[in-house]
């Protein structure tokens, strides 16, 4: 899942507006989650910097991304101010996950360090790869880690917000 939208009431990135479809209101939704169409569980959605409440009206999934209708949007002017916007949620809506199974947004923002607690830095990005996920890490330069636990992440301490990795720090 994306990342933490600032909020103080700590808000996950569910998904992202990617654009307009046809000519009466209908979006098209990039998920971040697994599946897809996992997102339509947590509504209402808080869309865009204001966090504007938004409920789905119908829906058409199409791969990653989904053809959504919201309450409320009702032509393509109205589809097309939406471009771009987050759909958030607060954390604490999302259940709980099995032990060393992580959300994303509560890894970006750990500090990253290695077996001999050398800091590599803060995790300012988690991406998909497709073989796994990576943390972009960002310190004294810009890494990327796998995050693949027992090979390359050898611990992870939400608490503490650190991620202990098996690193070459000159890598």
């Amino acid at each position: 899942m994306a990342d933490d939208l600032g909020s103080a009431d700590k808000l996950v990135r569910l998904g992202r507006i990617a654009g307009p479809h046809g000519v009466r209101g209908w979006i098209k939704v990039r998920s971040d989650t697994e599946p897809p169409e996992a997102i339509l569980q947590y509504q209402p959605w808080l869309v865009g910097p204001d966090r504007r409440e938004m409920r789905v009206a119908d829906v058409a999934p199409k791969g990653r991304s989904l053809r959504i209708a919201l309450e409320g949007i009702d032509d393509r002017n109205a589809a097309e101010a939406l471009v771009g916007a987050d759909i958030a949620v607060p954390r604490d809506r999302l259940p709980p996950l099995p032990q060393d199974r992580y959300y994303w947004a509560d890894l970006v923002g750990c500090t990253v360090v290695t077996a001999d607690e050398r800091v590599l830095g803060e995790v300012v990005e988690m991406i998909e790869t497709g073989a796994n996920d990576v943390m972009r890490v960002r310190g004294d330069r810009e890494r990327l880690v796998p995050f693949v636990p027992e090979i390359y992440v050898s611990s992870v301490d939400l608490e503490a917000r650190r991620v202990e990795v098996n690193w070459d720090p000159e890598f």
